[in-house]
């Protein structure tokens, strides 16, 4: 293991994914989510061949024995993708990013229910105080407790990204049968496969022919995705997971940074709140996980930004 070289792989995959969501998020006041899901799955895919190729694993790497389990993991995942690159476009980055977080939680309840983990007292406590910080982040969007009058725009965003961030809590559980026999780049090949065939059903509704410059940002979009993708890989072989997992959560420092910099969004004091609750939750649960000696390493080193 060197733990040093994992930390900085997965610190350099959370930044790319911060700058493919601001690059989303630049182009969403025209361009549709369905079209970015396209952009950001469809040049993700040279990235994983060409990575591949680099490791002489194309063949093998790329061999589907549960060709269901992709198209399962893949509805879901293109509808998280989907629904959070919608809550980009109203919502200020780090809500989304924190709202996000959502999913860690989410998996500890599906793990249960579709996969009969044993779920103790700690990892049911941990998700209780995320999910109550997920209510801090909202209860000012509600007239009935915050002082101003209700955003239904803002309101729609929040939902939005939370069902977005139950489909990638779903994902990730299939991802977890999948890693018993599909390599990792197969699950995200193929992911990146059916994304971008699905975002093509939404064409009838209202894409654009985006301009040099916004055609860029959105191709950028997918190279980078990629380019993280792979080095979030890597960093799950050069580390153990319970090492590497937690520096999810510092993509929201990197969120806040480029929101007010860039998007001149002043986070609140709710917001800022209610993001630390859910990610200590997730860095409870990760280190219980870890101490249970549940191997998810694999498993979380094919995550996407819905991730």
């Amino acid at each position: 293991m060197q733990p040093v070289k994992a930390i900085s792989l997965k610190l350099c995959a959370v930044v790319l994914f911060i700058f493919m969501s601001a690059l989303i998020k630049a182009a969403s006041d025209e361009v549709p989510p369905g079209e970015a899901v396209f952009f950001r799955s469809f040049f993700a895919i040279p990235i994983t061949v060409l990575w591949l190729l680099m490791l002489g694993q194309l063949c093998t790497g790329l061999r589907v024995k549960s060709v269901w389990g992709h198209v399962r993991r893949g509805v879901a995942g293109s509808v998280a993708v989907g629904m959070t690159f919608a809550g980009l476009s109203m919502l200020p980055l780090p809500e989304v990013t924190a709202l996000s977080y959502t999913s860690s939680l989410l998996i500890v309840i599906f793990a249960a229910l579709f996969l009969g983990e044993q779920v103790g007292i700690f990892r049911i406590s941990a998700v209780c105080i995320g999910l109550a910080g997920v209510l801090v982040i909202l209860t000012p969007k509600l007239s009935v407790f915050g002082a101003a009058p209700v955003d239904k725009i803002e309101v729609i965003g929040a939902i939005v990204v939370l069902i977005g961030a139950t489909c990638a809590a779903f994902a990730q559980i299939t991802i977890r049968k999948l890693v018993q026999t599909e390599h990792p780049a197969a699950i995200a090949f193929y992911f990146s496969v059916t994304a971008t065939v699905l975002s093509l059903l939404t064409a009838p509704f209202g894409w654009i022919w985006p301009d040099g410059w916004m055609a860029f940002q959105l191709v950028m979009a997918g190279v980078l995705g990629g380019v993280a993708q792979i080095f979030l890989t890597l960093s799950y072989r050069y580390g153990d997971a319970s090492v590497v997992a937690p520096f999810d959560y510092a993509s929201m420092l990197f969120a806040l940074a480029i929101g007010y910099f860039v998007f001149d969004e002043m986070p609140t004091i709710p917001m800022l709140i209610g993001a630390a609750m859910i990610s200590a939750a997730g860095i409870a649960i990760v280190l219980r996980e870890h101490h249970l000696g549940l191997k998810r390493g694999r498993a979380r080193a094919v995550r996407t930004p819905e991730g």
